[in-house]
């Protein structure tokens, strides 16, 4: 039956490997791309509840041994289940109810045959042994695995991040965007001068004197998705503190750091009060209230691991030193990897297709921690800083149900920032549009979310068709463009784009004059005596470009 079941499950894989965007259509997708980012039948078919997560960590040969228990409901017919796990990692052995099962493994796919067919509806624990040497990161986070570093003191110090690559480099798992769990039980052991930070909250602490060894359990209460779950290892020493909500209520926050850091750490995540407070005046409150707020000193940049972030920017300002305007002094990675903490943890997407939801609303996020603290003109001057890395180079929406993370620019990033910007002025409402932003963070909060589903929502909450916005933002490298031309003494102009009967309202300047124009895809007239010249679009407002074409009338 396993092979039987397996030939069918691949023959429906590869009859789906198309991609459903134009731009995308020669780029070159394997069968492991598809087994990754498909919810085939062998994987659409049940729902994961519970990951308990039982890890040795050895830093010394840079392995780890463990297994995973996994707690999941039946949906749909499930003769073949499948699971993830790199193929340079072993599996020693699944089971379930008592039962070894059968399993066969076709790259990092591990499909298990079930020992009798499962009632839809039915729960189950099936248990899985493994271990290895798991995949190293030369460069995290952007390239992921394990980091395995000394400290200042070389002593050991170890961390993981795994966003795009997947979870299943260092642990079995269902490892899709659409299904996470419940809750998880992280359960780490590690030689007995060393510590364990990792998400949500510390359970137990267990000596293992036979062993030489310490045990730490972590508990996630809130549903997670799996590349967010994450561990360091290091001389961590603990401080703490809270943050009252507007409220009243407070929140704990827990900070792990290598003990010569303590005094640096104390002074610079004395930033995090401030931007908690300005995240919960846009969006509302943090919404992992139960499991703390924390940051966790890794030996690598960042990343926003749920209710426990990486943190490795050195206690610098800005990113490592740059990235924002010399004249302000605040830390890139905990503003940012923090508003993670609302878009990308809390709201999440199902295909890394449609990243854009998760780092556009993100590094918006940014300019409005700005904006709070510092005004609206220090936001738009943070937004300009950011255009050097707007590329137009792709589209922000990458093809589906491949798990497509090859994005060559960082558009989906500072474009998608400038998208939402652009937005806000378009609608030209600023009580409108903080509405919206709100409302659907709210009305979305801890939820999987589509490209489509924030298309109409936005559209529905502003009374207005804003698909073939979204439409060419998302779609198309190419900005629209403003087109200037002459007729006579007339300049006329009008609104050049991909998607058909886009129209927009656009800020622009003739001469020190603002002026809104309702730009559509036909000539319409400026005015007469206008030197093109004199005509600029509000950079400060529109992602838009201008171009004079040569038509005379």
């Amino acid at each position: 039956m396993l092979r039987s079941q397996l030939t069918l499950i691949l023959g429906l894989l590869l009859g789906t490997c198309g991609s459903a965007q134009d731009f995308w259509k020669d780029h070159s997708f394997t069968e492991a791309d598809t087994l990754r980012g498909m919810l085939n039948p062998a994987r659409a078919n049940f729902d994961v509840t519970y990951y308990e997560l039982h890890l040795d960590v050895d830093p010394v040969e840079r392995l780890i041994d463990g297994r995973v228990e996994m707690d999941y409901t039946v949906t749909g017919e499930l003769p073949l289940l499948q699971l993830d796990l790199y193929q340079n990692l072993e599996i020693d052995g699944i089971e379930q109810a008592g039962q070894d099962l059968r399993f066969t493994r076709r790259g990092n796919a591990v499909f298990v045959e079930l020992p009798r067919p499962a009632e839809i509806g039915s729960r189950h624990r099936m248990t899985i042994y493994y271990g290895g040497t798991p995949t190293e990161a030369h460069n995290a986070p952007w390239d992921g695995g394990f980091v395995w570093a000394l400290d200042q003191k070389n002593r050991y110090w170890v961390g993981v991040a795994c966003e795009g690559d997947g979870a299943s480099l260092w642990w079995p798992n269902k490892d899709h965007l659409s299904d996470e769990p419940d809750s998880m039980l992280i359960s780490v052991t590690v030689p007995e001068r060393l510590s364990v930070a990792s998400n949500g909250n510390l359970r137990a602490e267990e000596e293992l004197e036979d062993e030489r060894k310490r045990r730490f359990d972590w508990f996630v209460s809130y549903p997670i998705n799996n590349y967010n779950v994450s561990l360091g290892i290091g001389h961590y020493v603990h401080f703490d503190t809270t943050y009252r909500s507007f409220d009243g209520e407070e929140l704990a926050l827990d900070y792990y750091v290598i003990d010569y850091n303590i005094e640096k750490a104390r002074k610079q995540f004395r930033e995090v009060h401030p931007m908690l407070e300005a995240y919960e005046h846009y969006f509302g409150k943090y919404p992992f209230w139960e499991d703390g707020f924390a940051l966790i000193e890794v030996p690598y940049l960042g990343m926003e691991h749920q209710s426990g972030i990486a943190y490795g920017n050195r206690y610098m300002r800005g990113y490592l030193g740059g990235l924002i305007p010399s004249d302000m002094d605040w830390d890139y990675i905990i503003v940012h990897e923090t508003g993670h903490e609302y878009f990308g943890n809390s709201i999440s997407v199902a295909d890394h297709a449609e990243m854009w939801v998760h780092e556009s609303f993100t590094t918006y996020m940014e300019a409005l921690y700005v904006e709070y603290h510092f005004g609206e003109a220090a936001a738009r001057r943070y937004l300009k800083s950011q255009l050097r890395f707007v590329t137009n180079a792709e589209p922000m929406l990458g093809p589906l149900h491949v798990n497509f993370t090859d994005f060559a620019s960082s558009d989906h990033y500072y474009k998608g920032a400038w998208m939402l910007h652009t937005l806000r002025g378009v609608l030209n409402d600023d009580p409108l549009f903080f509405g919206l932003l709100r409302s659907f963070y709210q009305d979305h909060e801890r939820s999987i979310v589509s490209t489509q589903e924030v298309i109409d929502y936005f559209s529905r909450f502003t009374e207005r068709d804003l698909q073939p916005f979204f439409n060419q933002y998302l779609k198309y490298p190419n900005l629209p463009v403003l087109e200037l031309r002459r007729s006579g003494d007339q300049l006329e102009y009008r609104l050049a784009a991909d998607v058909a009967g886009l129209s927009m309202p656009l800020g622009v300047y003739i001469g020190e004059e603002a002026v809104r124009l309702l730009t559509t895809a036909e000539w319409q007239p400026m005015g007469r005596g206008i030197d093109p010249d004199e005509v600029r679009v509000d950079q400060e407002r529109f992602l838009v470009d201008l171009r004079v074409v040569n038509e005379q009338r």
